[in-house]
């Protein structure tokens, strides 16, 4: 059958092979899909937000920790510090001792090291005059070679001016390795200082932590209830007699002063700090440390407590105070507390001391 033309299109344009006939149809199809897609992706990202939303508004609330928990918390974190920073204290005495020894090991070594330069030119003058009066064909330049076969003349001589000069070759032989062993000491000492500081520098980031925990908004109303302790009568003693009974009596007028880890006075304490501070005001000096404090003194036992003694607690003598009488201490407690008046931790108790002068 013959076409018939049609009107308004080109000569290449009015006739249309059925293959591209279908392709042009199915491409709006293919558009639908691909606008579908898109659609769909839109509408899931609109609304995704609002189910995690409604998810998260539909889930229980998490129950906050009552009061009492808080509190409870602030206690043990307040325990916590007062371990740590008792331990601290510690490495504080040891890195004093160890920086004394470190200077003490480098003087030593400074002193041995000038006696063996002294005792080496004198071996190099017997050497020379040797030399000089023929007694030996090696030059002086033997002594401080490094060669093989000039160590073995060395050895040689050194034998040799041992039978002519025996106490002074034995000398700078002493004097040698007294220098070696100092500047051996010296450097294990210097090494120890370095350890103990960064220690002490690990051991005080974790303390600063927990502090920081503790004075926190979240523990702001509990450690206001855990400061409401040691309301006990006013304790004053008229008359002091003994060294204790002064101390305490000094240390009495820091009650109300804040607890600080590390702190020694003379308007912050830890615990042991007190204690050194109020032994300090008659003439005592004890260290800031209370497994030191305990070693000091006089032990008694529990029947034998007057004012003014040392009562110390937990197995590992982790906290100290300074006995009252009637069963109550003085003592810078815990972080969060201040310097006051308490009845004595019966229960964590193992033992007291007396300072004497």
């Amino acid at each position: 059958m013959k076409r018939l033309p049609v009107a308004g299109l080109a000569a290449s344009e009015r006739s249309i092979q059925p293959t591209r006939l279908r392709r042009v149809l199915r491409r709006p199809a293919a558009w639908r899909r691909t606008a579908l897609a898109g659609a769909v992706a839109v509408l899931a990202t609109a609304v995704a937000p609002a189910a995690a939303s409604y998810a998260a508004s539909s889930r229980p609330a998490q129950p906050q920790p009552s009061l009492a928990s808080l509190v409870a918390q602030a206690k043990g974190l307040a325990r916590q510090i007062e371990v740590l920073s008792n331990s601290y204290d510690g490495l504080q005495i040891q890195l004093t001792e160890a920086r004394a020894e470190a200077k003490t090991a480098q003087i030593t070594f400074r002193q041995d090291a000038a006696r063996l330069a002294g005792g080496q030119a004198a071996i190099g003058q017997l050497a020379a005059e040797s030399y000089m009066n023929g007694g030996m064909a090696t030059p002086l330049q033997v002594l401080t070679s490094t060669d093989t076969g000039s160590m073995l003349s060395r050895v040689a001589i050194m034998q040799q001016l041992q039978l002519e000069n025996g106490d002074r070759v034995t000398a700078l032989s002493t004097a040698e390795a007294a220098a070696q062993r100092a500047h051996d000491t010296a450097v294990q000492q210097a090494k120890r200082v370095a350890a103990l500081s960064a220690s002490m520098a690990k051991q005080k980031q974790i303390i600063q932590g927990k502090v920081n925990t503790l004075n926190s908004a979240a523990f702001a109303k509990a450690m206001s209830i855990f400061q409401q302790t040691g309301n006990y009568p006013t304790i004053s003693l008229p008359t002091a007699n003994t060294v204790g009974e002064q101390a305490l009596q000094a240390a009495l007028t820091r009650r109300g002063d804040p607890y600080v880890w590390g702190a020694a006075g003379p308007s912050t304490f830890d615990c042991s700090g007190l204690v050194k501070w109020a032994y300090a005001q008659v003439g005592i000096n004890l260290p800031h440390y209370t497994v030191s404090q305990w070693n000091m003194g006089e032990h008694i036992s529990k029947s034998q407590l007057e004012p003014g003694d040392l009562v110390f607690f937990f197995p590992t003598i982790e906290h100290v105070g300074i006995y009252v009488g009637d069963g109550l201490m003085l003592d810078a407690p815990q972080t969060g507390q201040v310097v006051q008046i308490q009845p004595v931790f019966w229960s964590e108790f193992v033992g007291a001391v007396r300072i004497v002068a």
